[in-house]
């Protein structure tokens, strides 16, 4: 199948997620191609020894996020992997933070692809954003 058949299957639960996504507290919300969103709730395992969500949390949210949209575009046979990704958190989450990380596909060509994600509390106030480049494998 397609990434975007994959991830729709995900998202109508017709394929299981991925067992990270339960231990984050974390889920698929929305897929079309070359877009996703991911809600999350942050929780006490989730903080650092100063009381605010452990940047791993939001690392590993906008990782997804723009990881799964570059899946949406893979071809059947085609896989990625990711090459780097860089994080920039501009505001600090506490316990019970519900947010929406929104990823989107810049480009998609021939052996690389380009994605950036927004980590947004469902206030609207912006908490992260981040960038990555995957390999297409062929």
């Amino acid at each position: 199948m397609s990434g975007l058949e994959f991830m729709l299957g995900m998202l109508e639960g017709r394929i299981p997620h991925p067992p990270i996504a339960k231990l984050l507290n974390y889920r698929l919300t929305q897929v079309e191609s070359g877009r996703v969103t991911f809600r999350g709730i942050s929780r006490f395992e989730h903080l650092n020894p100063m009381g605010t969500v452990h940047g791993g949390w939001f690392g590993t949210l906008l990782d997804s996020a723009m990881a799964c949209a570059v899946m949406t575009r893979l071809e059947t046979g085609t896989q990625y992997t990711t090459l780097e990704f860089k994080v920039n958190i501009t505001r600090p989450l506490t316990i019970g933070a519900e947010v929406d990380t929104l990823g989107e596909v810049l480009h998609y060509g021939r052996s690389t692809a380009v994605a950036e994600a927004r980590l947004v509390e469902v206030n609207g106030k912006s908490h992260a954003y981040a960038t990555t480049t995957c390999m297409i494998l062929r």
